[in-house]
């Protein structure tokens, strides 16, 4: 915007610059190639239906004995934890010389409307385990639970405590109700049993729009203005061009994960409460007696700190740590100073523990 004060002569001139900022970045960006995500690399080991475990090559000689596990929200694909070679949280932990796995759910389609919460945590994701355990002769590995994945985690560590030797959360909803939720807002008003009837699958374009909405100046306008200084640097564009690519990269939900997630967890808050059950079983966050390292960004605005935080007083473990990174909910994994201190904050904590 033009200062209030800006003379008409002034603001002509404003606007040649910006057109010929514009003009000579549109250069830049028709030469800028395709662009790649996902940079670490690894192999597929295991498969089932449409998920893939991967497991990352190592990047030090001397690795950690027991594999850590990521388990990555539904709602976004996964490379955004190894979006380039200097934002990495996993090329951060392979560097401190973990061991890495992680989940990548897919693209669900029609034929998995019907899937559950307990397909995902009972089946896909006890079933990963089983493979890591077998294939490093262990009967428990760590656990690290992004976002919606950390969730997961914690439901999967409380029905299954005998398969996880330390859980790490990272942003991770637990009280799926406190005030400052806007999320929580906006979904325990949701008809979700007309939606999911209506549309099967719910469209990762719908969500996607539902997030860019919750700060749409900033989401929608302001930072494609932005880009205009940036167009001149190739490599700097390529970075704002990485981060729209994952932005619009979403899958479209499982429509009865979807219903049971929203019910159960937002507009029942049955996480907090002991009242979720899966595969006919309650989750106890008492049965989770493993250490706990709860890790939360302190300008959250989707995963406000307060309902993260919660974890420490509902989990029956004597061992709870907590790491606070100052800064938003994707910040603490593509920010410069998120590298220098997440990573060896969870590996340091892991090493701890043998």
């Amino acid at each position: 915007m033009f200062p209030i004060n800006m003379t008409p002569q002034q603001a002509a001139e404003e606007l040649l610059r910006f057109n010929q900022k514009l003009l000579s970045g549109m250069e830049v960006l028709n030469s800028t190639g395709p662009i790649s995500a996902g940079v670490s690399s690894r192999e597929a080991v295991y498969t089932d239906d449409k998920i893939t475990l991967y497991r990352y090559q190592p990047r030090v000689e001397k690795r950690h004995r027991v594999p850590v596990l990521v388990v990555y929200a539904l709602v976004n694909r996964p490379y955004m934890a190894d979006l380039q070679e200097d934002r990495s949280l996993i090329r951060g932990l392979l560097d401190e010389g973990m061991d890495v796995y992680l989940i990548d759910w897919g693209y669900p389609d029609g034929s998995d409307r019907y899937l559950t919460l307990d397909d995902y945590i009972n089946g896909y994701i006890y079933r990963c385990v089983q493979h890591i355990c077998e294939a490093h002769d262990l009967y428990r590995i760590n656990l690290l639970g992004i976002c919606q994945g950390g969730t997961f985690s914690i439901c999967f560590s409380a029905l299954h405590p005998d398969k996880v030797r330390n859980l790490v959360t990272t942003v991770t909803p637990v009280d799926f109700q406190t005030p400052d939720n806007l999320l929580s807002r906006w979904a325990q008003t949701l008809d979700v049993d007309l939606l999911v009837d209506t549309m099967g699958n719910i469209p990762g374009d719908l969500l996607n729009f539902t997030f860019l909405s919750m700060n749409p100046y900033r989401l929608t306008g302001q930072k494609y203005l932005d880009m205009v200084d940036i167009m001149d640097s190739p490599e700097k564009l390529k970075n704002f061009l990485r981060m729209e690519k994952w932005i619009f990269d979403s899958p479209d939900q499982a429509g009865e994960a979807f219903r049971q997630f929203i019910k159960d967890f937002y507009q029942c808050n049955g996480l907090i409460k002991g009242e979720v059950v899966i595969g006919g079983k309650r989750v106890d966050l008492k049965n989770i007696t493993m250490p706990v390292f709860n890790v939360y960004a302190s300008l959250d605005h989707l995963v406000p700190p307060a309902a993260s935080k919660v974890l420490k007083e509902l989990v029956g473990s004597a061992d709870y740590s907590e790491f606070a990174f100052k800064g938003g909910h994707i910040g603490i994994y593509v920010s410069g100073r998120a590298q220098q201190e997440v990573p060896p904050a969870i590996a340091n904590w892991l090493k701890a523990r043998g």
